[in-house]
């Protein structure tokens, strides 16, 4: 049943935070994670977390940004349109931003939003 995709792994799970640096401390400093990444992403930054060695990251997602899980993808535009065209609930166009790269959400028939992310 069904095709083949360009989706490769588990990239990043998005939890929202009301305090980005309070939650980037707690995670750092309570938990041991390390600090991935810390970049500037629209009103807030977009800050990944990890426990050392590991592949999939933690986003600390600011207020607006959705939450969920995030899959990473070799080629978005490519399995925008074999999802749409296998009747996947997707968004209707692949998000592409000057700070990040193509993305777009689709839904899973319980409703639950994942997120395919083109990158390595």
């Amino acid at each position: 049943m069904g095709g083949t995709t360009h989706i490769t792994a588990v990239g990043t799970v998005g939890v929202p935070v009301t305090d980005q640096d309070r939650a980037l401390e707690f995670y750092v400093g309570q938990l041991g994670f390390e600090k991935r990444r810390d970049l500037p992403f629209g009103a807030g930054r977009w800050i990944e977390v990890a426990p050392p060695g590991s592949a999939t990251t933690i986003a600390l997602v600011p207020a607006g940004v959705p939450a969920g899980i995030r899959l990473l993808t070799q080629d978005a535009g490519s399995d925008h349109a074999e999802l749409r065209a296998r009747g996947v609930d997707t968004d209707p166009e692949v998000l592409r931003m000057a700070e990040a790269p193509p993305m777009f959400a689709l839904r899973d028939p319980d409703g639950n939003s994942l997120i395919l992310v083109e990158g390595s």
